[in-house]
């Protein structure tokens, strides 16, 4: 029985497209058990983020043939139904495993070494365990790429300057505005994303943090933590009149912001500069805004921008991980010569 990865992300699709194959948490055990009754899989994890939606299956399939009835169970499952070819990759043993471990220690993130994906995939495989969807083939290859994604944070600087879009947003907060002591920030979502956006705006000075949160409780808990103050989901908009710069990563199906909405906004505003940071996908915020004068609107690809700037400095540190990887990936495999592994993954046609 082979792992295998299908899927696609920031490096071969826009956010446009991936945002139409993002699954909602909710969603995911039972996309799990349709897989596995399919016959496509023996055991299997659904890695759905802001960078990446991605199928990590143990099959008894011959390769091309799970490559194949993955990808139309991928469309199928997410009601895609035109024409999608080289956007989703498909990676069988050994490539699979070795992209598994680079996903999980941040080099294969659109901030190279961010240390938010490894939360999230760890947060993946829990639900997929706790469902039943793992079994001894997952279990291992997972845990080994969580003890090698430790390895790397230790032991390489690979996470050196800023690791995260959080910390790549907040950058991006201070060029627009040179400094943030001064400005008023909403806070709609309150997941670990938002979470970590709000904590990084504080750090560099922001005040005046507003959170709206479905779950009004977490909104309290972190408004509480930043001094600032909680309001009810419902109420998020009537705040847009006051603040600087709203952050929203909610897991909405459709835009909850619109451009005439903007259009009225910045009329009560008298125009006064408006950031809009959307990290959601899909996206919170229509992409037409961004024409709005005096409003500027980044998504969760606009970043990439900032963190090309720290790709070069942490090159040189991906010698040093790729060593670590090719050690801790090795146990797992099964009469593969070494120099086979070499590289990055290299993309599987389906």
């Amino acid at each position: 029985m082979n792992v295998i990865v299908i899927g696609l992300s920031h490096h071969t699709s826009p956010v446009e497209l991936r945002e139409r194959f993002a699954f909602p948490d909710a969603q995911i055990p039972e996309a799990l058990a349709q897989l596995r009754k399919a016959g496509l899989a023996d055991e299997a994890v659904i890695l759905s983020t802001c960078n990446r939606v991605e199928i990590y299956a143990a099959t008894p399939l011959e390769p091309a043939r799970a490559f194949a009835e993955l990808k139309q169970f991928l469309r199928s499952a997410r009601a895609v139904e035109d024409a999608v070819g080289d956007e989703i990759y498909a990676l069988g043993e050994p490539q699979s495993l070795r992209h598994l471990f680079k996903v999980a220690s941040g080099m294969d993130s659109m901030v190279l070494g961010e240390t938010e994906i490894l939360g999230q995939i760890k947060a993946a495989y829990v639900l997929a365990h706790t469902h039943k969807h793992t079994g001894a083939k997952l279990n291992k290859a997972f845990q080994r790429a969580f003890n090698a994604a430790k390895h790397i944070r230790t032991h390489t600087s690979i996470q050196r300057g800023s690791v995260s879009v959080a910390s790549v947003a907040v950058e991006l907060a201070e060029k627009i505005f040179s400094a943030l002591a001064d400005r008023n920030v909403l806070v709609i979502g309150a997941g670990d994303t938002s979470e970590k956006v709000a904590r990084a705006l504080v750090s560099r000075g922001a005040k005046n943090i507003v959170i709206a949160s479905r779950t009004l409780d977490r909104a309290e808990a972190l408004a509480k933590e930043f001094n600032g103050r909680a309001v009810p989901f419902d109420d998020w908009a009537g705040e847009l009149t006051k603040i600087d710069i709203a952050i929203s990563s909610t897991s909405a199906p459709h835009h909850i912001l619109d451009a005439a909405s903007v259009e009225k906004l910045m009329k009560l505003r008298k125009h006064r500069p408006l950031l809009l940071i959307d990290i959601a996908v899909p996206r919170d915020i229509a992409p037409d805004v961004n024409f709005i004068e005096n409003v500027y609107l980044y998504n969760i690809d606009d970043l990439q921008a900032i963190a090309d700037g720290y790709m070069k400095q942490r090159q040189e540190e991906m010698a040093a991980c790729e060593k670590i990887i090719e050690e801790k990936v090795k146990p797992l495999l099964k009469n593969v010569p070494p120099e086979e592994g070499s590289g990055l993954p290299v993309r599987v046609g389906c």
